[in-house]
């Protein structure tokens, strides 16, 4: 597939424009920032991680099916960038209010907006086809998760109720369903885990980031937690989802005891820091430290599933 051109202007091949690398540059800066690659990538992760695992525990053999592998990569990322494109579309109006999003394409003018939409539902369209090629139940969780992000939560949601969080970790859950539906339809215990792992850790997470961003969420009038609760509140919910991490690894007893060590180690290293952190009376900090243990948390657990397998 060709990559979409994202150029404010049209470019005609072969003139003096189409030749300028600052330009070319600029085009594929936008088109990374509307679809979001940084969480491309991360939800890359947890789709390979769930891909992997089924594959293993299902005796199938990874290089016998690398067709079903980048399928099911391509595809779940195609959506997501899709998804991703639509919130932009969405939340143009919103945009300018806070600092990390003010320069999207779809606010500085670098993009029309009917292009940003037409891309996103071009992406999905073409990644939702792929997922159907490899089982009807990766293709149906794929738009399941599409409708979470885009309908439930980026349309409904995010601007009306301080549960928008919670509503919005559904859509975050799904790669690695996706990636275990794409190899074994019949979805078993473990898929569910790595999505309910995936479900509380985003709280935890996406609440640390908007404790950081506070004054623009409630500039821009949407009502995350510490908007509205405040950062006490905030900091215990944190706290409590994180918690209800603890539990999860106890039900992946196929991979073994030092996995279960290691995730249990990550887990109370989580609540330890939010403990400790608290010392230093300060709220933004606290956040932070928090907000970059979790990406942390993610990458090292995820990535251990499939190194333990390995052993």
């Amino acid at each position: 597939m060709s990559s979409p051109k994202v150029y404010s202007q049209p470019v005609m091949e072969g003139s003096e424009q189409a030749l300028d690398a600052p330009e070319e540059t600029s085009a594929l800066k936008d088109f990374l920032a509307l679809i979001k690659i940084g969480i491309v990538n991360s939800n890359a992760i947890t789709t390979f991680t769930g891909l992997w695992l089924a594959l293993h525990f299902s005796g199938m053999r990874f290089l016998d099916n690398l067709h079903i592998v980048l399928l099911t990569l391509i595809g779940s990322s195609l959506i997501i960038a899709g998804s991703c494109s639509l919130n932009n579309y969405i939340d143009r109006d919103i945009d300018h209010l806070m600092e990390r999003t003010k320069g999207r394409p779809t606010v500085t003018g670098r993009v029309q907006p009917g292009r940003v939409a037409l891309l996103g539902f071009l992406l999905v369209g073409i990644g939702s086809i792929l997922l159907f090629m490899t089982t009807i139940t990766a293709g149906i969780i794929g738009l399941i998760g599409v409708f979470s992000y885009v309908v439930l939560y980026s349309m409904w949601s995010k601007r009306l109720y301080v549960s928008n969080t919670i509503v919005g970790s559904i859509s975050g859950a799904v790669p690695p369903l996706i990636g275990w539906a794409a190899v074994d339809g019949n979805l078993s215990v473990m898929a569910w885990v790595l999505f309910l792992i995936m479900f509380f850790w985003q709280p935890p997470h996406f609440y640390a980031l908007a404790m950081r961003r506070v004054e623009e969420y409630r500039a821009a009038g949407i009502p995350m937690l510490p908007v509205v609760k405040g950062f006490k509140k905030t900091k215990r919910s944190i706290m409590l989802w994180v918690v209800a991490l603890l539990p999860l690894p106890f039900f992946l007893p196929e991979l073994g005891v030092p996995f279960l060590i290691l995730a249990l180690a990550l887990n109370v290293g989580w609540i330890v820091l939010g403990i400790y952190a608290r010392k230093f009376n300060d709220d933004i900090k606290w956040a932070k430290l928090m907000f970059v243990y979790s990406l942390q948390y993610m990458t090292i657990l995820f990535v251990a599933m499939v190194i333990v397998t390995l052993i």
